[in-house]
């Protein structure tokens, strides 16, 4: 039996983010994916929001996705695009990529690390103990690992397997989506009325064309076809247009669920595997990518005996409200998207009301993550909140905070009298930083903030300590998140 500190089921962008969360704090980490590459048929889904684009500028790989894709003011509620471009962020932005292209360059980059793939296998259960969990796999072979990770979708078998509940909507209206071929010229721009939103683009090749159309009736289960494609785009624009040779058609719904834990002893969940929701807004991929973020380096640091395992409990305490709002969010979008009658008053008002300067900045704050606050408990608003992206000066140079978080290590960043801080007891484990910033500190949605003199920032980025002139509170913070002096690494 081979064995491993952590296996993850499944290798979607959530799965292979942890794993190289993991990766790079030195953990022992397996991936187990079904399909025997990374290579998809179809575009399939896309998109990074603002906050998810910074996650990935933490570890130094933004460029890899900003070169594939498109920047665009994307946030949209309603029918009125939410400009973030006075965001306070370098990437004020949405990036519109397709997931094929998004987990080709992830698994480009885990492929730099020390992360083992198992292709064309995936887990049909498990029986975890006090001291790990016992994987199956579908080709008979067994792995052992001290943790295991569920990033296997809606229909997740770990979840299941587990006991976790997973309580939410029924589907009410479901989507066709495919890329197929067409004799016919497609209408430009998106359509909405009283079923839904349709819509056809022709894509980069000038021969396929993306097609997204809402079903008169809830469809069934089953693996969509050509036919009902026909169909639902005959019901919607009185034509098929003529469409033939699919490469790919897919059927999503509007089920909106979310596990009631995201956690049962050994056994976790992200990504989708914890929370399904209607794709209105785009936020699917960002969610679950900033599950894994959250989550990899707690799990590194229980793995290695320097934070006890009740450090994994704040995963659910912090993914669990974001994923909530999420869902609440895209529901709230999926009722707009109706444009019967009686439903466009409401869109007209809610659409005149988010233009408006201050709703704006807050919905565009949700949608994008940058709003994200996790409880710490009182004190600065800095507290639990992304760390900003400074331009530092330090005794070395220049240096960008994000720049600090390539290796997904925790730094403790001192604006005050250099040497006013000692991390001699976790000198291995936390970045000390002296250096000096002189501008405006300023948050999305709050605004401008009072200078700290010190902030301690977790390797997701966001800040678990502040110092206001004095070290109150940071030895307990410095334990709180990142062990005891004298815990074993």
């Amino acid at each position: 039996m081979t064995e491993h500190a952590v296996v993850i089921a499944g290798g979607g962008p959530a799965g292979m983010m942890l794993a190289a969360e993991l990766a790079l704090a030195k953990v022992d980490v397996a991936v187990v994916e079904r399909r025997p590459n990374h290579v998809l048929v179809g575009s399939r889904a896309g998109g990074f929001h603002a906050r998810t684009i910074e996650v990935l500028d933490q570890r130094g790989v933004a460029d890899r996705f900003l070169a594939e894709g498109q920047v665009a003011q994307a946030a949209m509620f309603a029918t009125t695009v939410l400009d973030m471009s006075d965001f306070p962020t370098r990437h004020p932005y949405a990036l519109g990529i397709w997931q094929n292209q998004i987990e080709r360059i992830m698994a480009a980059w885990i492929a730099e690390l020390p992360v083992r793939i198992h292709y064309g296998r995936e887990v049909t259960g498990f029986a975890q103990d006090d001291n790990g969990v016992d994987v199956d796999l579908s080709d008979g072979e067994s792995l052992r690992a001290r943790y295991l990770v569920g990033c296997d979708g809606g229909r997740s078998l770990i979840r299941k397997a587990a006991g976790i509940e997973f309580p939410g909507w029924d589907a009410t209206k479901s989507n066709l989506i495919a890329e197929v071929e067409v004799t016919e010229e497609p209408p430009r721009g998106i359509r909405h009325d009283a079923i839904g939103v349709h819509g056809l683009h022709t894509m980069e090749d000038g021969r396929t064309v993306r097609v997204i159309v809402t079903e008169q009736q809830l469809g069934p289960s089953s693996e969509p076809t050509l036919r009902d494609l026909k169909r639902a785009l005959i019901t919607v624009y009185g034509t098929d247009f003529g469409i033939h040779s699919p490469t790919w058609i897919s059927r999503f719904t509007d089920m909106t669920r979310q596990a009631v834990a995201y956690r049962a002893g050994r056994v976790l969940l992200a990504g989708d595997a914890a929370h399904v929701h209607y794709p209105a807004g785009g936020q699917g991929l960002s969610l679950g990518v900033q599950d894994a973020v959250n989550l990899g380096w707690k799990l590194a640091q229980v793995v290695k005996g320097t934070s006890p395992e009740s450090l994994l409990d704040t995963y659910h305490a912090e993914r669990h409200p974001v994923g909530a709002r999420a869902l609440q969010h895209t529901m709230a979008q999926g009722a707009l998207q109706r444009r019967d009658e009686r439903n466009k008053p409401l869109v007209d008002v809610v659409s005149e009301l988010v233009a408006m300067d201050e709703p704006r900045k807050r919905i565009a704050g949700l949608i994008s993550g940058l709003d994200i606050h996790y409880d710490l408990g009182e004190g600065h608003p800095l507290l639990g909140r992304r760390m900003p992206d400074l331009d530092l000066v330090t005794a070395e140079g220049p240096l960008r905070v994000y720049g600090l978080l390539h290796d997904a290590k925790p730094v403790l960043l001192n604006l005050g009298e250099p040497g006013g801080l000692n991390l001699t007891p976790r000198a291995d484990r936390v970045q000390l930083i002296d250096a000096d910033y002189a501008g405006v500190w300023e948050l999305p949605v709050l605004g401008a903030v009072p200078a700290p003199t010190a902030v301690l920032i977790r390797p997701d980025g966001y800040v678990a300590w502040v110092g206001e002139g004095t070290q109150l509170g940071l030895p307990e913070a410095l334990t709180t998140w990142f062990g005891s002096p004298t815990a074993s690494t």
